[in-house]
């Protein structure tokens, strides 16, 4: 007899708001809804649902801004976001590519639409989350990894039933490319209609699903949908996602919570009141750097 994993809930985004000029997203956490450490280490993720963007000559985004405590890590699947940092860190990348920025100690960076990306417009989907780094590595250096797409680990499911892509952690032996400062599996899975995805995560993992594209039967009995996010239990059990359209796109996302104090304000994310005060101050100083870059 099989257990499956239960499923505490499924929830849906704030309504989609601009962040900067070129992102459309809609915030899925904190602010969409209010898991607190429930989903600890994951601390914010804005979806920019699938959305075509006109033409520009000028490059949309996000200008120069501070970060320290955490880390952003930007999921593309549709267009091409280029990155700048202060500490001489640069890249592009486009659909099935992964950049993963450890801000640590402080640093500043701006994202934007690629420069040829925005001069001819077009479909843009994407994924930033924050992952809140544990206490001893909140001021680890800066640093930056681009996770191409012919990097990442895959597995082929049974009877041509689609393809995981392990970005972090493990998906059935098979290890993603991403380094982590606490343990976390992050896969999305292509799905063909009744091809099924078989896994178990350590129950102690906070772990949800995010649909990204179709749909999908979760655990025999769960119909899960475009923009659905399905957040599972803490309790042993197996997980079983199913595609129920020929191009189901799922990506799921698990993680140790970190079981620290968390004091999130603006762009910071530290373990006390003081440490952001102190944030603050070191941004305000020029601690963390020039925003001319």
């Amino acid at each position: 007899m099989i257990t499956f994993r239960a499923i505490e809930g499924t929830f849906h985004g704030a309504p989609f708001h601009m962040v900067g000029d070129g992102f459309r997203v809609s915030n899925y956490f904190p602010s969409g809804n209010d898991f607190g450490e429930r989903f600890s280490p994951f601390i914010l993720m804005d979806y920019n649902a699938p959305y075509t963007f006109p033409p520009s000559l000028a490059a949309k985004g996000v200008g120069a801004h501070p970060h320290r405590g955490f880390e952003t890590v930007t999921f593309a699947y549709e267009g091409h976001i280029e990155h700048h940092d202060n500490h001489g860190n640069h890249g592009v990348i486009g659909p099935g590519d992964v950049q993963w920025m450890t801000a640590g100690s402080g640093l500043l960076h701006k994202e934007y639409h690629e420069q040829e990306f925005s001069r001819s417009g077009g479909l843009f989907q994407m994924i930033q989350l924050w992952v809140n780094l544990p206490r001893a590595h909140k001021m680890h250096p800066p640093k930056y990894q681009e996770l191409l797409d012919g990097n990442m680990g895959r597995v082929e499911l049974p009877d041509n039933g689609g393809t995981v892509r392990v970005i972090a952690g493990k998906f059935n032996g098979v290890r993603g490319p991403a380094s982590t400062f606490s343990p976390i599996h992050a896969f999305d899975m292509a799905l063909k209609q009744n091809g099924k995805a078989r896994f178990e995560l350590p129950q102690t993992y906070n772990t949800a699903a995010l649909v990204l594209r179709g749909s999908a039967r979760i655990n025999e009995d769960n119909e899960a949908n475009e923009g659905d996010f399905v957040l599972f239990a803490n309790v042993p059990g197996e997980i079983v996602i199913e595609g129920l359209s020929d191009d189901a796109l799922v990506i799921v996302l698990s993680g140790e919570p970190l079981n620290e104090p968390v004091f999130m304000h603006g762009p910071f994310v530290m373990n006390s009141r003081e440490e952001l005060v102190e944030a603050f101050k070191d941004f305000q100083s020029g601690k963390m750097g020039s925003a001319n870059f």
